[in-house]
């Protein structure tokens, strides 16, 4: 069978058996960003809650009718009708080949129960929020670079995305645009939105990965802060690639950081749940 098959037959809504842990929803638009990369958009319950910068499963039923599920990040604000999420297609991925696929109008499983540490209460007071991404690590920070609440929590916040190619920088025209047509967050909210986009093979104006932007200050060029990081004063959240994540965690320790948890906050916080 195809995979193709294999996405349009899935059952209707209601052979979903659903439970205590998982409801199914209906996808409502699918944003492809480029052969590799898509977003999806489904309908959102009118009991679910979640915390910006949280994930949850999200999944279909395999050929035992049996839920497949895993861990996404939600892309879209917590104030949202609707729950928006981002993803990779890996072509012999169990769920991603099949997601490729869905369209408008099919029915998806969502999990009940949102949770992670990519949360502002896993952080400690500060005047500076640096998210830090790779691929579509970004999915976390879109949620809460939307959020009007963490711009009453710092005076800057500031979004860095790496990708390998131009074609990969999902959101790109939301973010360059300053979220502009957002509607909760305020003109000066927005204005204190920075968004630092490195492309590593391809040209573009910024091509290094991101530990050299922050190593030559070029990270915080638009930063009216200081050129550089203080555990004093910066809070960061990583999500991405475990190399990613593993180099820039020891190089933050290394600089007087300490990893924050939701029981007790720190200075910088990493999804551990997608890095094992």
């Amino acid at each position: 069978m195809t995979d193709t098959a294999t996405a349009t037959a899935i059952p209707p809504r209601d052979a979903f058996a659903e439970s205590k842990a998982i409801t199914v929803e209906t996808i409502t638009s699918v944003q492809q960003w480029n052969d590799d990369l898509f977003s999806l958009k489904m309908t959102r319950p009118a009991s679910f809650r979640f915390r910006s910068g949280e994930f949850i499963m999200i999944g279909l039923p395999k050929e035992d009718g049996k839920p497949l599920l895993r861990a996404y990040s939600m892309a879209s604000p917590s104030y949202d009708e609707e729950l928006e999420f981002l993803s990779i297609i890996v072509q012999d991925g169990p769920l991603t080949s099949r997601l490729q696929h869905i369209k408008a109008g099919d029915p998806i499983y969502l999990g009940k129960k949102p949770t992670g540490t990519l949360v502002t209460d896993a952080l400690l007071p500060g005047k500076r929020l640096i998210m830090l991404s790779t691929g579509t690590g970004l999915a976390p920070f879109m949620s809460l670079v939307r959020d009007p609440e963490v711009y009453g929590m710092f005076d800057e916040v500031i979004v860095v995305h790496s990708v390998r190619r131009v074609k990969d920088l999902a959101y790109r025209d939301l973010l360059e645009s300053k979220l502009e047509g957002d509607p909760l967050l305020e003109d000066e909210d927005r204005a204190r939105m920075i968004y630092v986009p490195t492309v590593t093979r391809e040209d573009f104006h910024t091509t290094d990965r991101i530990q050299v932007l922050i190593d030559d200050g070029r990270l915080f060029k638009d930063s009216t802060g200081p050129n550089h990081l203080d555990p004093e004063t910066d809070r960061i959240m990583m999500c991405g690639s475990m190399a990613m994540i593993k180099d820039h965690a020891a190089d933050l320790e290394a600089r007087g950081f300490e990893e924050g948890a939701n029981n007790k906050p720190g200075q910088f916080v990493i999804e551990r749940a997608f890095v094992g």
